[in-house]
Parts: C-alpha cells; sequence; structure tokens
C-alpha cells in the first residue's frame, strides 16, 4: 500500500511534496500499530497506558464546547436568517430520523439471517446483573420528555462546564438568532471577536492534534491489552455479522452521497483520512469533531450547516450505533432460545427509536438502550445483555467508522438540500489546491465581508 505525500506550498505557493515521515496520518497509522503490538506481546504495559488515550480525548474535550459556540454563532450571523437555520434543523432532524430507522431496519434484516446467536442456548440461571451495573453506573434510562428537556440548559455556564454539546448548541443558536435580529451591523464588533477567537482556538486544536499519535498509541494498546485479541473467537459471528452490515451500508452511504450532493465519497475519505484514522485508533468521535467540522467546511458546507448538523448527529446521527444494537438484541433473543416473530421485532424497532435517543451522553449507553428494549419486550433477562461486555469494545470500530461517515454524508446532504454547498470549493480541497491554514483564512475573510457589506449597506 502506498501512502499518499502530503502537499504543503512554498514561498510561491506552488504545492510541493514534505518528507512522509512528517504526515500526521503516517504518524496516527505507525503509533496505531505500535499500539496493537504492545497491547498483543505486553497486555499489562499496554493496559498501563490507558492515560495517554484518556489525555489526549480530555484534551480535545477541552476545546469542543467553545469551539462549537463559536462556530455556530458566527455561521449563523453569515447566513443572516434566522427562518433558514430553523430550516436547517428541520432538514437535518428528518434526515437522521429517517438514517436511523433503516439503519435498525437493515440491522435487523442482517440479524435474521445471520442468526448471530442461534446454537449457544444460555442458561438464564447463570447471570449476574452486577456485571451490567459496572459498565452501566446503574444509571437508569431516560425517557423521550428528560431527553428533550435535558437539551434546555438550566445555566448557560454550567452547559459549557459540563461538556454538554446539546445544551450548548442550543444556547448557541439562540445567540446566533439574537445576533441577526438584532442587527449584524449593530453586533459587527461581537462578531469580528468571535471570529478573531475562533482561529485562536483553531490555533489551539493544531497543537493538540501534534500529540496525536501519542493518544491513538495509548488508546489502542490499552484496548488489546485490556480486552486482547483472543476475544474474537467468542463472539466471531456477531462481529462477522455487525461489521458486514457496517461495509454494505458504508456502500449504501457512497451511493447517497453522489447521488444527491454529488459528493465523491472516496475522495472525501481520502481528504479526511487523518481524522477518520484518529477515530479508529482512539475508538471516540469525539476526538476529530473539531477538525471534521473544519474539514467539511473547507469541502463546501456552510460554516452555520456544519456547526448544526455535525454536534446534533453526535447525539441523534449514529447509525452505527443503530446497526449494532438492532443485531446485538436479536443475538440475545437467540442466545437465549427465542426467535422473535414480526410483531415482536417491530416493537423492538419502535422502542430502540426512542431508547437510541435517550441514551446520548449517558455511559454505557448501549447496554441502557438494550437493557430497556429487553425489560419492555420481557423475553429475556434483562441481566443478559451483560453477555455482550466481551464484545462490545471489539465494535468500537465499526461503530465509530459508521457514526462518522454517516454525519458527514448527512451534513452534505443538509447543506445541498439547503442551497449552502458549494462544490466547487469542495473539488479545490479535494486536489489540495489551498492548505487548511488558508481556506480557514478565506472563509473567515468572506464572513467578516459580508458584515461589513451588510453594515455599510444599512447606513
Amino acid at each position: 500500500m502506498k501512502l499518499p505525500s502530503p502537499l504543503v506550498p512554498d514561498k510561491t505557493g506552488t504545492p510541493v511534496k514534505k518528507p512522509l515521515y512528517t504526515s500526521l496520518f503516517f504518524q496516527i497509522l505507525v503509533a496505531v500499530c505500535l499500539g496493537i503490538g504492545i497491547g498483543h506481546f505486553w497486555p499489562d504495559l499496554g493496559s498501563a497506558l490507558r492515560p495517554l488515550g484518556d489525555g489526549f480525548i480530555q484534551l480535545i474535550k477541552m476545546i469542543i464546547a467553545p469551539l462549537i459556540f463559536l462556530v455556530i454563532v458566527t455561521g449563523i450571523s453569515a447566513v443572516g436568517d434566522v427562518k433558514a437555520v430553523g430550516r436547517v434543523g428541520v432538514k437535518a432532524l428528518l434526515y437522521f430520523t429517517g438514517a436511523t430507522l433503516f439503519a435498525l431496519v437493515f440491522g435487523l434484516v442482517v440479524g435474521n439471517i445471520v442468526q448471530p446467536g442461534a446454537g449457544l442456548n444460555i442458561d438464564p440461571n447463570t447471570l449476574s446483573q452486577d456485571a451490567l451495573n459496572a459498565k452501566t453506573g446503574t444509571a437508569p434510562p431516560k425517557d423521550a420528555g428528560a431527553f428533550l428537556l435535558g437539551i434546555i440548559p438550566t445555566s448557560v455556564v454550567g452547559a459549557f462546564a459540563s461538556n454538554s454539546l446539546l445544551q450548548v448548541l442550543c444556547f448557541s443558536v439562540f445567540f446566533g438568532a439574537a445576533i441577526v435580529v438584532v442587527g449584524r451591523e449593530r453586533c459587527l464588533p461581537v462578531v469580528t471577536l468571535l471570529e478573531t477567537v475562533l482561529e485562536l482556538f483553531f490555533k489551539i486544536m493544531g497543537w493538540v492534534m501534534r500529540v496525536a499519535p501519542v493518544g491513538a498509541f495509548g488508546a489502542m494498546a490499552f484496548i488489546i491489552g485490556q480486552y486482547g485479541l483472543g476475544s474474537l473467537s467468542t463472539y466471531a459471528l456477531l462481529i462477522a455479522a455487525c461489521y458486514g452490515a457496517a461495509i454494505i451500508f458504508i456502500g449504501l452511504l457512497f451511493v447517497v452521497a453522489w447521488v444527491y450532493p454529488r459528493v465523491p465519497l472516496w475522495q472525501f475519505i481520502k481528504y479526511s483520512r487523518e481524522e477518520f484514522l484518529l477515530a479508529l485508533g482512539t475508538a471516540s468521535t469525539e476526538s476529530v469533531l473539531p477538525r471534521i467540522m473544519t474539514k467539511l467546511t473547507n469541502a463546501g458546507c456552510s460554516r452555520a450547516t456544519t456547526g448544526l448538523v455535525v454536534p446534533t448527529g453526535y447525539s441523534f446521527n449514529l447509525d452505527g450505533a443503530a446497526l449494532y444494537l438492532s443485531i446485538s438484541l436479536l443475538f440475545l433473543a437467540q442466545a437465549f432460545g427465542h426467535n422473535l416473530d414480526l410483531g415482536q421485532q417491530l416493537a423492538a424497532l419502535g422502542i430502540l427509536m426512542l431508547t437510541s435517543k435517550g441514551m446520548a451522553g449517558v455511559p454505557g449507553s448501549a447496554f441502557l438502550a438494550l437493557s430497556a428494549t429487553a425489560a419492555a419486550l420481557g423475553i429475556f433477562p434483562v441481566a443478559g445483555v451483560a453477555l455482550l461486555l466481551g464484545a462490545d469494545r471489539l465494535m468500537d470500530s465499526m461503530r465509530v467508522s459508521v457514526n462518522l461517515l454517516g454525519n458527514c454524508v448527512a451534513t452534505f446532504v443538509v447543506a445541498k438540500w439547503e442551497g449552502q454547498f458549494d462544490r466547487d470549493a469542495m473539488l479545490r480541497a479535494f486536489r489540495g489546491e489551498l492548505p487548511e491554514a488558508t481556506e480557514r483564512a478565506e472563509s473567515t475573510e468572506r464572513t467578516t465581508a459580508d458584515l461589513t457589506a451588510a453594515a455599510a449597506s444599512a447606513r
């Protein structure tokens, strides 16, 4: 496999190749391979390296909330139309609902065909609730009403302090809408200040990404050291069903991306290869949230659309998690000797639609969603969900890749749907004609120019 050599502009602006070892993609790839080796051959050492991965993710979380606020507020102020922002939100939720429903149905189809739990014949008397409680922290599942109320922050400061992305997004939309209603010309100093602060956060993000290979190394070493490659054989059929379903689902995303917004998704993945590899290495989509928003903006999606769709999608558009939930539900039912009929599967589908949304941001969310579904159906013991503990971390790569790619496709679709997608800018970004720093600077200059023109027109 020949790795791509990144291009950087020389003093005349002409792209030139730089050494491969300076590429972040190459560094992360090497770090992931080293982490797998350390975790496999020295599992105790690998398990002890967990702080490296956790520390990197905490550095990312440090800037996520303010970055979302700045991107959304400056994006809405640039659009200058509160109704347009509302349309983006509604269209995003419609897309998320359709994508999640399809992922759940597709997972049920795969589970019925593959029958991953058939023949296991688990004895319910051998189960213990303790392991499941340790994973979920005995957190009670939220109903739909509690989840929706939780989006509204009781304190703006508290929303930022707790890193509650949906609450930050809610306040950001109000703040950006207020700027539009009061008048962009009157708020020009505020918006200019926010644009400057946004550039500062991009600079901080650049510094944090320099240690991304260290974070990927520590996270991968811990996962392999803690759970081992030997676990693959225990859940072989379940893992094969989930990953096979994920590959087919990703193929469908390629079709959706090309048919409507005309996005060559493979080129986008190559363009964002560092972010996708880092997400896989750290088993976390949060680790790439700021960077993937920047890449989508540079690839022609408006800042307002990107700022609204991506953070919301992190809670509402978990396609990979939906695939995993529906296949795992059938796995558990089959493991206890139950073959769900069509009516029971439709009931499970409705319950999973609700529980998968209400679990966003809760520790052990997949186990809580499955536990709530098992309790509602009453077909197999809730404690049986603990059977998935050994396979859960092995599914992270599948969930992370599908979740991240699904949200990227959602952003392109909604941006095109709302008329806020510049395909020419996307093609320029894919060709590498401008480095990211220049693209961000041009985006900032366009926004500032729009505001200045609006102020002059108003006077």
